[in-house]
């Protein structure tokens, strides 16, 4: 009876597991007296019988199939094995988490503005995330008729009704149609509501919708990076200096080259023309102290002396004009001429 007994149980469980499937169905085969049932982390089995749903396992682990499955299910609760006979029903593994799924737009969209009468061809690309949220809906709509689903069928209905959204809710939230991506926000949360509607019918919700870009043409995007770049810089002087440091600390602005001697000239006399005027700013600042201190150091200009006093000095050094030995006449000398008496 072992032999046989072993001979007819069997293991229900997720065959082929993959992480971008979201369901898959174990059909078309019966359920023997001793089967288990294994439910792995991150997945959910639904017994579906005739198309409706019997019972929804949750809980990870094995589980024997009469003893812990059959008593829980709504309509086959009196369900008896026989001997050479088991329970024929449909178990829908469900993949119970969070897919991230990157989308792009595969051609521009062209959004009207006044700009450009074509339209502005715009191209973007980014994220969005979904999970089963409605397994009566899913089995209704989807599970009833295929074995599997995987995220590239759910993509397939994401992108094809993404280029509208984005042409929507661009035209409705892009109120800078050159800088769309400081409203990325709310064109996101338009689009991610949107979405959620289209794909509630198959027992499907969107849980978020990121974008990570917009994309404009080259000639486009040339003139938007540089008109940004004016913008930023303000001051052309300030500019150029801090252009031509960054290009000599990178090593592109070397000598040996006319245009690296022009740029050093240039440099040069810029540099010069900041000293100078730094210098007569400095020395007109300094000016109006300097002039006081030198006054202020100046001696006090000499007196002329009197004539009383001028006449005693002069008096003091006079010479007598005759010798007082011989009488000869002196004219200054220190000694006499005549005898050679000195002369006091």
């Amino acid at each position: 009876m072992g032999f046989f007994k072993n001979q007819f149980s069997n293991v229900v469980e997720w065959e082929e597991f993959r992480d971008d499937m979201i369901f898959w169905k174990w059909s078309n085969r019966e359920i023997k007296k001793g089967s288990k049932l294994v439910i792995r982390s991150g997945q959910d089995a639904i017994f579906v019988n005739n198309g409706k749903i019997e019972g929804i396992f949750e809980d990870e682990g094995v589980y024997n199939i009469d003893s812990d499955i059959i008593p829980f299910l709504s309509t086959l609760k009196g369900f008896k094995f026989g001997f050479n006979s088991g329970m024929r029903v449909e178990v829908l593994f469900v993949n119970t988490k969070e897919f991230t799924v990157r989308w792009g737009t595969q051609n521009p969209v062209l959004i009207p503005t006044p700009q450009l009468p074509g339209g502005m061809p715009i191209r973007a690309n980014g994220t969005f995330n979904f999970k089963v949220n409605d397994y009566v809906t899913l089995i209704d709509k989807i599970a009833g008729m295929k074995e599997s689903y995987l995220v590239d069928d759910v993509k397939i209905r994401i992108t094809s009704v993404l280029d509208q959204l984005l042409m929507k809710w661009i035209s409705r939230e892009g109120k800078d149609m050159f800088n769309l991506q400081a409203n990325a926000s709310e064109i996101a949360r338009g689009i991610r509501e949107d979405l959620d509607m289209e794909v509630m019918d198959n027992g499907i919700t969107i849980t978020g919708f990121q974008v990570m870009s917009f994309n404009y043409p080259k000639e486009i995007q040339d003139i938007i990076t540089k008109t940004a770049s004016h913008e930023m810089i303000g001051n052309l002087q300030k500019y150029q200096q801090v252009s031509m440091t960054d290009g000599i600390a990178s090593g592109k602005v070397q000598g040996g080259g006319a245009a690296s001697d022009m740029a050093g000239m240039m440099m040069g006399m810029n540099m010069a023309n900041e000293m100078m005027k730094n210098m007569n700013q400095n020395q007109n600042q300094n000016n109006p102290n300097q002039n006081n201190q030198n006054q202020s150091q100046q001696p006090p200009a000499a007196k002329e002396p009197s004539a009383p006093a001028a006449a005693s000095s002069s008096e003091g050094n006079k010479k007598p004009n005759f010798c007082p030995n011989c009488g000869a006449k002196n004219e200054g000398a220190n000694f006499c001429p005549n005898c050679g008496q000195k002369l006091s």
